[in-house]
């Protein structure tokens, strides 16, 4: 992209492509996780220097129990593979914030998405968006675990110097 407008377009874009529908849990409930990367190259005009940078905002659609969401046909396939791939996301966040030899990185293709950016010498920062209702008070709950395991992942802030 050559421009700040070229990055608002496309990242409009994406966010208009993303997918939802009504379930008995949630109006617009979003039936696909949003993934906006912005890789940034930039040279020292004074010393030359090269470095790097990668921008990765995610919003991950949220787990809705089948039971509770009464979705059928492909509304269900949806909140499989949803669950499917935040299920694998928390298998990952877990074995990093245990020191686990192997992550399951290769799981999910989310997860391999978010490789670099979890356990690594990324800076990552997670919002976790609760409902104020009472009748989602387990989704909440879930969601509350989940940013406690995500809080114990430590990552390496190294830095390369050119």
């Amino acid at each position: 992209v050559g421009s700040p407008e070229d990055v608002h377009r496309l990242f409009r874009a994406g966010v208009g492509a993303r997918h939802s529908r009504d379930t008995s849990m949630n109006l617009q409930s979003s039936r696909s996780h949003v993934l906006f990367v912005m890789k940034i190259h930039c040279i020292s005009l004074s010393t030359g220097a090269q470095h790097t940078g990668k921008l990765l905002l995610v919003d991950l659609a949220g787990s809705e129990r089948v039971k509770r969401s009464e979705v059928t046909g492909d509304g269900l396939k949806e909140t499989i593979e949803i669950n499917r791939s935040l299920s694998a996301l928390g298998d990952v966040v877990g074995a990093i914030a245990r020191g686990d030899g192997h992550v399951p990185y290769r799981n999910h293709e989310l997860t391999q998405l978010l490789q670099d950016s979890l356990g690594g010498s990324a800076k990552t920062l997670v919002f976790v968006n609760l409902s104020p209702s009472a009748s989602s008070r387990e989704e909440s709950a879930m969601s509350l675990q989940f940013a406690q395991r995500v809080k114990g992942v430590v990552n390496r802030h190294a830095r390369s110097l050119a």
